[in-house]
């Protein structure tokens, strides 16, 4: 289950779960930490109706969880939930973290080097970049160069490998149903806007507060998304809190286009709105395979 932000994936996954005797894997990158659940919008107790959810408060957040963790992880999970004779219900919006559980990139074996992180986290994006350029020139032309945990990762791995080694796609262990939410942009920037004061409201920055309490840092905020990095620069007085909601809709929604473009190139997602009673048509149909 695939979809942008705010695009309705948790509701339509419980929804299936519930149809189809299923459980939901969350492939969420963030989500996997314990502490962070307004900013990620992590499902509660009573949104899930019951239903199980897997890789939700695994890890950390002074830590770090790779997409290799993500990856092993999901893979048990998945086992597990077929090994019951239930359905394994993939839902989330880190798409490459779905890419390495299906088997179409390949994850190094490269474990993280905690020191390394730790001390890299205190620099620019642009001067990873930088490391990384001289490291791996390849890498570093591909790479988003605004996202610093991604630089880090690659300047870590490149670091032990010689260079970052091309995706290779392998054959996937699993016979899957790709469902893609989609959306109409108009309304979406309204919806996130609304989504965002929402989880204001509900204590998005005293959570932020306390994760610096717990010992995160606000380097480590800046690289947690665009809610945790924004809460972060209103709390450091960099930004009022008007410029922070409206600034955070802004990149929300163009994240939300990035998304969608991302999705884009996977020809075989079937793509419907989050209310189309054929989702669950499509889905009852596949399982008769």
């Amino acid at each position: 289950m695939v979809g942008p932000t705010a695009s309705g994936k948790t509701g339509v996954a419980i929804a299936l779960a519930k149809q189809f005797n299923g459980e939901v894997v969350s492939a969420d990158s963030r989500q996997v930490y314990r502490g962070m659940d307004i900013g990620t919008a992590k499902v509660t107790a009573e949104e899930t109706q019951g239903i199980p959810h897997h890789l939700l408060d695994v890890a950390d957040p002074k830590e770090v969880y790779t997409a290799t963790d993500f990856s092993r992880d999901a893979k048990v999970a998945v086992d597990d939930i077929l090994s019951r004779g239930k359905l394994p219900i993939v839902a989330g919006g880190t798409f490459f973290y779905i890419d390495g559980l299906l088997g179409r990139v390949s994850m190094p074996e490269v474990p993280p080097d905690r020191e390394m992180h730790a001390k890299f986290e205190e620099k620019s994006a642009a001067e990873l970049l930088a490391m990384l350029e001289n490291l791996d020139p390849d890498r570093a032309a591909s790479i988003d160069k605004a996202n610093k945990r991604r630089l880090i990762r690659a300047i870590e791995i490149a670091m032990y490998l010689g260079k970052v080694p091309p995706p290779r796609p392998s054959d996937s262990p699993y016979e899957v149903l790709t469902i893609g939410l989609t959306i109409d942009m108009e309304v979406h920037g309204e919806i996130v806007k609304q989504r965002i004061v929402e989880r204001l409201h509900a204590g998005m920055v005293a959570e932020v507060e306390a994760l610096l309490k717990s010992g995160v840092t606000h380097v480590r905020l800046e690289n947690f998304g665009l809610e945790y990095r924004y809460i972060s620069r209103y709390l450091r007085g960099l930004l009022d809190y008007d410029t922070m909601v409206d600034e955070l809709s802004v990149k929300t929604r163009q994240y939300a286009k990035r998304q969608m473009t991302w999705l884009k190139r996977d020809k075989t997602i079937q793509w419907f709105q989050k209310n189309d009673p054929e989702i669950f048509d499509v889905a009852k149909e596949f399982l008769r395979k």
